[in-house]
């Protein structure tokens, strides 16, 4: 209804006024009539509705727009802009983002459970993807600024024409009514008409044209309240109701978990702050479900109660492999691609990710650990190419250099003037088999080794790891020690002869069992060379009573490995069971059983340094902090030649005490443990407490070598030490203090346990 504003004149009125005045009227009476016909064809007409493709989509356009106190200036047409990466990102921080726009972390995490219902099919479309942002809900309430009173005093503004060759009118304000404050944000955000501006029936239609252009509302329309300065417009709207979703583009999101995102608002009106919400809700699902690169792009509602989701799930596109050389180089000085000795199948085999899945974080974990067991390569890393939609993922690899040959020479007095040579290939044909050796020609004596080995594949699951070994060396006794001499007052030497085959596969899950057939000449000699059956005291050396037996044994090793790092590990477990049956063939006829058992256990702390973050790897030149702790023990049944009995002592036992000056024993317990914590990069330090025991059984070994040298049997060690990493590993020294007041500096390479 049109309210007209009368005025009591109390003065005279001039004829001309008096006209002015019956002529506003008059073209207030016609504007009034062609506005309203217009209205009305505009509410009936169908041309108001644009096809679904050329509707505006609420979620892309509405989660950009902050909700403000005065009415916004009406925004231009949206403009669709492709997603694309600034630069490839590590997988564990995929960030999408839009040009000239901030990049935004994935949404935080939620508890919020899953649950069925119906919900229908799914598709895909071609719409390009938003910002990654994820949307926030604007204020549920916003104050709108009233309608300004009504002021006879001023005159009218000049009207300026319209475009359709009328006069245009002033508007005094706008008011949105029928709906809730988000809503009416949404109409003054679509409309032109806006307070302070100027506006006629084909400006007002073309508001009405947009507001149903967003989707949200089943009805619309408008009315005029004209004053002497202007008019109030006010819309009348009617929120559309949500009756059906639709999903498109999703694969990992089924329409099950979907629709329990939706079934509050099924049957309800529309409501953006409810629908932002649960993009969130989406966002978060897909970030705690793994699949890292997905989200939401769109939200597309219509008039007629169906919300169409649009996703992007990071579909894999390509999965390539980069090479880099240590300096982080993608080419060599000439300008050439670095080319890998490594086989490309031998590394895609290891790979599960595959093309046109949709991609997830810890598939991607299993990938890179699996080529980290290769041995073969320094660092892995995977990067992505591409954008929401699809998605290139790159193994970003540095290999190891595969080939290492070493020449050197001294004199000891085992072999006494002597030139060495060793030899390591880990990269044999490029298939990550290592073969290696190490050979020493000494004018008394010629020592070496050799062996090969090719490792399990879990990518070949019914090819198991094979190996083998040849050696010929000799070593001073840590059994016989230099405490009781040999008759001619020479040192105690093992020369060991022999070689093994070993085999090795997956037992059970995170088990990985290996069997080993193994065959040893032993054999005690003096510093020439020659055998001796007895030490200077009499007791037997060996389990023949010649100087020389004959081991064969068939050893069976399981073993469990849960640490982040096998090498340099902050986190995790690791647990071996051996069993060691020696068979009775040859001299000695040894028939025993040996039994073994290791486990360490490591536990990340942050009493020196911030504590890292779970999602992501450590730096690879930084010690972890981290309290390390081992237990382990053993046992022999049967037979026990003296020179296998445990020897307790030393950088690799009880730090403190010199090698094997603990006990030497048929049983055995030790008990470590260690607070490592970094002191700058690449530099360590460590505090550590053993305790070992012969649990009394020195005294049941062949010839008690350890009660004839008055080991007491059990030792207490403790101290503090460093830890360098270095290009040919982690070097270890120790300062130990044992619990009969010594003390020494003991050197050793790789972490204690």
């Amino acid at each position: 209804m049109t309210l007209w504003v009368r005025q009591r004149v109390s003065h005279p009125v001039s004829s001309s006024a008096l006209a002015t005045l019956i002529m506003l009227t008059v073209w207030g009476g016609l504007v009034e009539r062609a506005i309203a016909q217009a209205s009305s064809a505009a509410a009936s007409s169908p041309a108001v509705t644009e096809p679904l493709t050329k509707q505006p989509q609420f979620y892309q356009d509405y989660q950009s727009m902050p909700a403000v106190a005065e009415p916004p200036v009406p925004p231009t047409t949206p403009v669709r802009r492709t997603v694309s990466t600034v630069q490839p990102t590590s997988f564990t921080e995929p960030v999408w983002v839009m040009p000239g726009q901030p990049s935004a972390p994935p949404p935080a995490k939620t508890d919020r459970p899953n649950q069925a219902g119906g919900f229908p099919g799914t598709g895909s479309t071609d719409e390009l993807p938003p910002p990654s942002r994820t949307p926030t809900a604007p204020p549920l309430s916003v104050p709108r600024p009233a309608a300004a009173p009504v002021q006879a005093e001023p005159p009218p503004p000049p009207r300026s024409p319209s475009r359709s060759g009328e006069a245009a009118v002033v508007v005094l304000g706008v008011n949105v009514v029928g709906v809730a404050p988000d809503l009416q944000d949404v109409v003054r955000r679509s409309i032109k008409t806006q307070p302070g501006g100027s506006t006629d029936r084909i400006q007002l239609d073309q508001d009405i044209a947009e507001i149903f252009a967003t989707g949200l509302f089943a009805d619309a329309s408008y009315s005029l309240q004209t004053l002497p300065q202007g008019v109030n417009v006010t819309f009348q709207v009617a929120p559309m109701v949500v009756r059906s979703v639709r999903l498109m583009g999703a694969r990992a999101l089924t329409p099950e978990v979907a629709n329990d995102f939706f079934k509050s608002q099924i049957g309800q009106p529309v409501s953006p702050t409810a629908l932002t919400q649960t993009v969130q809700q989406i966002n978060q699902w897909y970030t705690q479900n793994g699949y890292t690169l997905a989200r939401v792009l769109t939200l597309q509602p219509t008039r007629d109660g169906i919300i169409t989701v649009e996703v992007a799930e990071g579909t894999i596109g390509e999965l390539k492999l980069r090479f880099f050389n240590r300096e982080g180089k993608p080419v060599d000085d000439q300008g050439r691609p670095i080319r890998p000795r490594t086989q490309e199948s031998l590394i895609r085999d290891q790979i599960q990710l595959r093309p046109g899945q949709v991609f997830r974080e810890d598939v991607a974990r299993q990938d890179l650990n699996r080529i980290s067991r290769l041995g073969l390569f320094e660092q892995a890393t995977i990067t992505f190419e591409g954008d929401a939609r699809r998605t290139d993922v790159v193994y970003n690899l540095v290999e190891r250099p595969p080939r290492a040959i070493n020449f050197g020479g001294g004199f000891n007095d085992d072999l006494g003037l002597f030139a060495t040579v060793n030899f390591q290939d880990s990269n044999v044909a490029g298939l990550g088999q290592v073969l290696g050796g190490n050979l020493q020609i000494g004018t008394r004596d010629i020592q070496f080794d050799g062996r090969f080995r090719s490792p399990y594949r879990e990518s070949q699951p019914n090819i198991p790891g094979y190996g083998a070994d040849v050696f010929r060396r000799q070593v001073l006794s840590r059994i016989f020690d230099e405490d009781i001499r040999l008759p001619n007052g020479s040192q105690v030497r093992e020369r060991r002869v022999g070689g093994g085959l070993s085999l090795e596969q997956p037992i059970a899950p995170e088990w990985r069992g290996s069997l080993s057939l193994n065959y040893t000449n032993i054999s005690l000699r003096d510093r020439d060379g020659n055998i001796f059956a007895t030490d200077i005291a009499g007791n037997p050396l060996s389990l023949s009573g010649t100087g020389i037996d004959d081991l064969t044994t068939l050893a069976f090793t399981a073993t469990r490995e849960r640490r982040d790092n096998p090498i340099n590990p902050a986190k995790g477990d690791f647990l071996s069971v051996t069993a060691e049956q020696s068979i009775p063939v040859g001299r000695g006829s040894v028939l025993g059983t040996k039994v073994q058992a290791n486990y360490a256990y490591y536990i990340p702390v942050d009493w020196l340094s911030p504590a890292p973050d779970p999602t992501k790897p450590p730096p690879s030149d930084r010690q972890p902090e981290v309290l390390a702790l081992n237990v382990q023990g053993g046992t022999n049944f049967g037979d026990l030649p003296p020179y296998n009995a445990y020897s307790l002592g030393g950088p690799t036992s009880v730090r403190g005490y010199d090698i094997g000056d603990v006990a030497s024993s048929r049983s055995y317990v030790l008990l470590s443990a260690e607070y490592r914590f970094p002191v700058y990069r690449f530099i360590g330090g460590v505090a550590f407490l053993d305790y070992a025991t012969d649990l009394s059984s020195s005294d049941n070994v062949l010839g008690q070598p350890g009660i004839q040298r008055g080991k007491p049997g059990n030792g207490l060690g403790f101290g503090v030490g460093l830890r360098v990493n270095s290009p040919i590993g982690i070097i270890r020294a120790d300062f130990g203090i044992n619990d009969q007041g010594d003390s020494r500096i003991q050197f050793g390479f790789g972490q204690r346990f």
